[in-house]
């Protein structure tokens, strides 16, 4: 592997450590962000009894406990989780700060710790002490771990905390309050969010609305803008979990308060920190601008909390309504681009409908494409699709691929996991995309690779299955078709547009422009794909037209259009016709 490949890997498992860590954990979060909205003294249900002896201690015990054990697990699977919970505890029992960075720190890290000495010391074990060994290493480094863990990390994170104080206030004072945000978002993501709002917001903004009868600090920390643009985009252009549970979260958070439901949508990619301090900068500069301000702290920090507390009078109200959505419209669309740009995960929600379609479809044609391996049942008893978060696009691909196999009559099992989890094991075939092949390749060298281009939308399915039946498919081929599996009639060399036809499922034809349209951007292919109802493909009746429609419509779409030329495909979501077309296209 050249240099630039293993930097490549390298930052792949940095961008997705922290990932990994938080994923899992999303619904723990999301249970206590309920609990939280329900019962503490400005909730909806105010419980001082489950505030008490729920809420806080959720937050400081439990939340930071499933980190641990969650980054120990993935390092060094069960005993890695447990040394990281035991490791975390010391974090967590030496500050009064919510110890997740604590957490993040020591549970990979006692795992990895534990990991080193179980690879020196368990082959050397005499056997029937394995069990005696094994448990009082754990208990003993974990032990360890968890006392320097309560002297150095708690005030180390307590350290930070004033710091960060320090700085925030040094910023105020001198009237430069966006600026301010820089320092505010990324804190509160971090779980500094009560130390800044309550430490040094609420101070001194009660001395200035003693003197004016408003502050603009009220509204700094406690703006829900920048976090209600990050879920926003996450429910729109999100993957798997993180998109799912978005809707839920938003709710939480704008309306309940809970600011801390969204941290874990950040903290998942970093890259997202762009998206809240450009949400908190926006929402402060209008804040500024239009001179808003509260009477009093917003506790918690909902729309309805924020709105309550604003000055009388509809034009005070609309300056604080303005600056939360304004805040909320710059993170969406710095988040928005983030996810759109971002490949390492699942699909959007047209994605997983053209997932479902090609699951129901036949498979058909020839495979285009040559695997790293020759393929056959006596050297493959698993089959895994495996990407960044073990979800999302590789768990769609799996269906895909399961359904072909289940069709074939091979008893092979086909699943889903993150890189993370892979373990090497022979006679397993291990299906990835191209950009994450090396990663794949370094957990699992004695496997079989294949890498593909889309998970939803390819034609080496065909071609992995026809390896593993035995299958000479280059000897199926009907005369009607020639090398690249295109029919004969059609010539590419003089198509000049792309027009899916058909009758009332329109939405088969959206998802097959769709596929093809990233088909010929990927072989640069810059003919216009459009789609068109049959009864309007009179607009398309020309021989430079190729119509692309299913068996069923190829009647009625060739008595619209008889001048142009017809592609017929069993299904318009994915078939190998669009690749071997636009293979041919390219040359």
């Amino acid at each position: 592997m050249g240099n630039g490949n293993s930097l490549k890997v390298r930052i792949q498992k940095l961008g997705t450590a922290l990932s990994n860590m938080v994923m899992p954990n999303i619904g723990a979060f999301i249970a206590w962000g309920v609990a939280a909205s329900l019962f503490i003294a400005t909730g909806y249900l105010p419980n001082s009894d489950l505030d008490t002896n729920v809420v806080g201690p959720m937050l400081k015990y439990v939340l930071p406990l499933l980190i641990g054990y969650t980054g120990g697990y993935n390092v060094h699977k069960q005993r890695g989780g447990v040394i990281g919970a035991i490791a975390s505890f010391g974090a967590i029992a030496g500050s009064s700060v919510t110890m997740f960075i604590g957490a993040m720190i020591m549970g990979p890290l006692s795992a990895w710790l534990l990991k080193k000495f179980d690879e020196k010391i368990q082959p050397k074990i005499k056997t029937g002490f394995e069990m005696l060994v094994n448990n009082f290493s754990l208990g003993l480094i974990g032990f360890i771990l968890m006392v320097l863990a309560f002297f150095i990390i708690g005030p180390v994170v307590a350290q930070l905390t004033e710091w960060v104080g320090i700085g925030v206030e040094a910023i105020v004072k001198v009237h430069l309050l966006p600026l301010a945000n820089l320092i505010i978002e990324p804190a509160k993501i971090l779980f500094l969010n009560n130390a800044l709002n309550h430490g040094i917001f609420t101070p001194l903004g009660t001395e200035q609305v003693a003197e004016v009868g408003k502050s603009v600090l009220f509204l700094l920390e406690a703006n829900p803008g920048p976090g209600l643009g990050v879920l926003l985009a996450y429910a729109l252009f999100g993957k798997g979990a993180a998109k799912s549970s978005s809707w839920g979260a938003m709710i939480i958070h704008f309306f309940g308060g809970i600011h801390e439901i969204y941290f874990p949508y950040v903290m998942m990619k970093p890259a997202m920190f762009l998206a809240v301090i450009a949400g908190g900068l926006t929402g402060t500069f209008t804040f500024q601008a239009l001179g808003a301000g509260l009477t009093a702290p917003a506790s918690p920090g909902s729309i309805i909390a924020i709105m309550g507390m604003a000055p009388k009078g509809l034009g005070a109200h609309m300056s604080v309504l303005t600056g939360v959505m304004t805040a909320a419209l710059a993170s969406f669309l710095v988040a928005a681009v983030i996810l759109k740009t971002d490949k390492s995960e699942g699909d959007s929600l047209e994605e997983a409908q053209a997932a479902t379609q090609t699951a129901k479809a036949q498979s058909k044609g020839a495979a285009s494409a040559v695997l790293s391996e020759t393929i056959s049942p006596a050297n493959v008893v698993q089959i895994i699709f495996a990407c960044d978060a073990g979800m999302g696009s590789s768990a769609m691909g799996a269906s895909i691929l399961r359904d072909k196999v289940k069709k074939a009559g091979l008893d092979i099992p086909v699943s889903n996991k993150a890189i993370s989890n892979l373990t090497d094991t022979q006679d397993t075939l291990i299906v990835t995309q191209e950009e994450l092949a090396a990663r794949a390749a370094e957990r699992t060298p004695s496997a079989v690779h294949v890498t593909v281009d889309n998970f939803l939308a390819t034609p080496k399915y065909d071609d992995i299955v026809s390896q593993l039946v035995g299958e000479n498919r280059s000897d199926t081929r009907t005369a009607e078709t020639d090398t690249t599996g295109v029919t004969v009639d059609v010539d590419l060399n003089y198509i000049d547009e792309v027009v899916f036809a058909h009758a009332k499922a329109e939405g088969s034809a959206t998802m097959g422009q769709a596929t093809l349209e990233l088909i010929f951007k990927n072989h640069e292919i810059g003919i216009p794909i459009s789609k068109a109802a049959n009864e309007n493909l009179g607009h398309f009746n020309a021989k430079n037209i190729l119509v692309v429609t299913t068996i069923a419509n190829q009647t009625e779409a060739q008595r619209f259009a008889p001048n142009a030329q017809f592609l017929i495909v069993d299904s318009l979501v994915t078939t190998p016709e669009y690749d071997k077309m636009a293979k041919r296209m390219h040359k």
